[in-house]
């Protein structure tokens, strides 16, 4: 096949996935970095993906050798049509759903440029659902059509209902990468989402306390629901973490199933990252070099104690307000922070008046930068994540490859992939973090004190250094749990 190269007898079936954002496209968070990783993962399981993404503005630019594969007449206001294509730097496959009435405009994917939600945001994704299903029901112009879908987060919750409406049979996927983000919309909007109405009543599969809950409705009609950590897929059933959806996954038939997500070991590799100067876990003497010029970037004073990374969103989610009320007499003890990040404003000025007052001992760089978060695992001793639920979090895993200790609160797949360093697991050999004994004030203190004490003793500092990055968090092992999970729907060929 011309567009797709499909060679149907190398690959088990075919994968749809549905997001709202992919690397090296897109990407305001974790989410875009998995479905980016995903289709070469599963390449390797003999599964094929091609990636469904939005053409946001000047997505389409980025597409090598794009090729129209179909032609949607009316897409919620307007003509739409759906290009194939490499996306510049990867080999995933991208079909980039062109509606410029939906998607070319100012803004990120889900903000426009006053920070506010775009109006429209129901239909954006709605469309991003629809056309999937579309795909499912007619192929593309090539021949190309999904055995599953595979949809993600609440962008692509009204898959399963529209897959239901338009091509039965075909079967469907939904994984909750963050269930606090839940797609919520004024019943009113039924209608013009062409969703059945039939499904519309209290306690149905698309009502949510009197509105259309999308992921409420991926979770629902869904064949399976998976998420991206096996402790989050057991919080996922409380109250304190289910948001108000604790019910709904409780009487889900089947358990939701915690895979959890992988790195991409090429783009995240220490030894031939071109935004640091290369170590290994053998040869770490770069690493002295990438610390040294973390220093330099942030203005900071060698206190003799450990350097402590953030890379994050400022949300109280993430812990962060915790930070500047517990950090002062730390940083008395030689502790040195290096922050990266931006989000809430009130957060935002808590750190600028940390470093304010504390120059040389505390550097901050507010918005992202992708190669900067590479030298802050490069050259930090440990990194912070004191989030108060984490799905499964990545910026462990970054850090654990790249030598960084992990200092992680004990929740989701924080407590999946970190070893606390206990008095057992040091005496063991096996730690390769620090744990939060709980998500407060004292909790963040305990654990940073810790840290300090760690970082004093060498030989113990450099065994759970070398523990992490000896860890194997690569897609190896996830995705073959995807593919046997796709395999249990399709009965796909052995």
């Amino acid at each position: 096949m011309a567009v797709m190269e499909d060679v149907m007898g190398e690959f088990r079936g075919r994968v749809l996935s549905v997001a709202s954002e992919c690397v090296p496209l897109v990407k305001s968070g974790g989410l875009a970095d998995v479905t980016g990783a995903l289709p070469g993962a599963l390449a390797a399981q003999e599964w094929q993906m091609a990636v469904l993404l939005p053409g946001y503005r000047g997505l389409a630019a980025r597409i090598a050798r794009p090729a129209e594969v179909m032609r949607i007449d009316d897409l919620f206001g307007g003509p739409a049509r759906i290009l194939s294509g490499r996306a510049e730097g990867s080999e995933a496959w991208i079909l980039l759903l062109e509606a410029p009435h939906l998607y070319d405009r100012p803004g990120g994917p889900y903000l426009d440029e006053t920070g506010q939600d775009h109006s429209d945001n129901p239909e954006r994704f709605g469309a991003l659902c629809l056309a999937a299903a579309l795909i499912a029901r007619d192929g593309l112009a090539d021949g190309w059509r999904p055995d599953l879908v595979h949809a993600h987060d609440w962008q692509g919750g009204l898959v399963p209902a529209y897959l239901r409406m338009h091509a039965p049979g075909t079967a469907s996927v939904l994984t909750i990468h963050n269930i606090a983000f839940q797609g919520l919309a004024p019943a009113s909007r039924l209608h013009p989402l062409r969703l059945d109405p039939r499904d519309f009543y209290p306690g149905g599969p698309l009502e949510f306390h009197g509105q259309i809950g999308a992921l409420k409705a991926g979770l629902v009609m869904a064949d399976r629901v998976t998420t991206v950590s096996p402790r989050y897929a057991a919080e996922l059933a409380l109250p304190e973490f289910g948001m108000g959806l604790e019910g709904v996954i409780a009487a889900l038939p089947d358990p939701v199933a915690g895979i959890l997500n992988g790195i991409d070991k090429a783009a995240w590799d220490p030894a031939r990252d071109p935004a640091i100067r290369p170590y290994s876990a053998r040869a770490k003497k770069g690493r002295a070099a990438n610390r040294a010029l973390l220093f330099g970037e942030y203005g900071l004073e060698d206190g003799h104690g450990p350097v402590l990374g953030i890379v994050s969103r400022m949300t109280r989610q993430k812990g962060l307000d915790l930070v500047p009320g517990v950090v002062a007499p730390l940083l008395e003890r030689g502790l040195r922070l290096a922050v990266l990040g931006s989000g809430d404003a009130e957060l935002e000025r808590a750190f600028e008046a940390l470093a304010a007052a504390h120059p040389g001992k505390v550097g901050l760089k507010q918005g992202y930068d992708e190669a900067l978060s590479h030298r802050i695992y490069a050259g930090a001793d440990a990194l912070l994540v004191p989030s108060r639920f984490e799905p499964c979090g990545l910026t462990q895993l970054y850090a654990l490859r790249y030598g960084a200790v992990p200092v992680v609160a004990p929740t989701g797949g924080l407590s999946d992939t970190v070893i606390p360093a206990s008095p057992a697991a040091l005496g063991a050999g096996v730690a390769t973090g620090v744990m939060l004994p709980r998500v407060d004030a004292g909790g963040l203190s305990l654990a940073l004190s810790q840290l300090c004490d760690l970082y004093e003793d060498p030989a113990a500092w450099r065994r759970i250094q070398a523990n992490g990055m000896a860890a194997d968090f690569g897609w190896d092992r996830s995705a073959a749990a995807y593919a046997a999970l796709y395999h249990g729907l399709t009965g796909g060929a052995d």
